[in-house]
């Protein structure tokens, strides 16, 4: 699969809420690094978006491709996000998934990368104040 194919494979599963669609791009046992839901297994993290989201829009903006420092096959998906959570308040933002990828072209890990300051306060006002995760350095 091509980068750009893989980018609108994930972009669609993820806008049509689709989990098997976006699981099945996934090792088993991928890891998603999320700014706001924390690191967690892929077949954990999908079924909470898409319990968070009402509605999904999703606008490709660009890819690339290249290897990280081990040689490992990278993919970077640059996208708008237009998220609303169920109760329509929007939470919107522009994103750059990293996504490190097997020999097979399956992803092992995500790296979700956006400026939250929009996001998270729309989030954790659905959801409870101090729900989000944040990292500790």
């Amino acid at each position: 699969m091509t980068p750009e194919e893989l980018a609108h494979a994930y972009l669609d599963g993820l806008e049509r809420g689709d989990l098997d669609a976006v699981l099945g791009l996934y090792q088993e046992g991928g890891i998603v690094h999320s700014p706001l839901y924390g690191p967690m297994p892929a077949a954990e993290f999908y079924p909470a978006l898409f319990a968070d989201t009402g509605r999904a829009k999703l606008l490709l903006l660009g890819t690339t491709q290249g290897r990280t420092v081990t040689g490992a096959p990278l993919v970077t998906i640059w996208f708008r996000f237009d998220w609303t959570l169920p109760s329509g308040q929007p939470a919107n933002f522009e994103c750059v998934d990293v996504l490190e990828l097997a020999d097979d072209g399956r992803v092992t890990a995500l790296h979700i990368i956006y400026d939250t300051v929009t996001a998270r306060p729309a989030f954790e006002a659905e959801k409870g104040v101090g729900s989000s995760w944040r990292p500790v350095f």
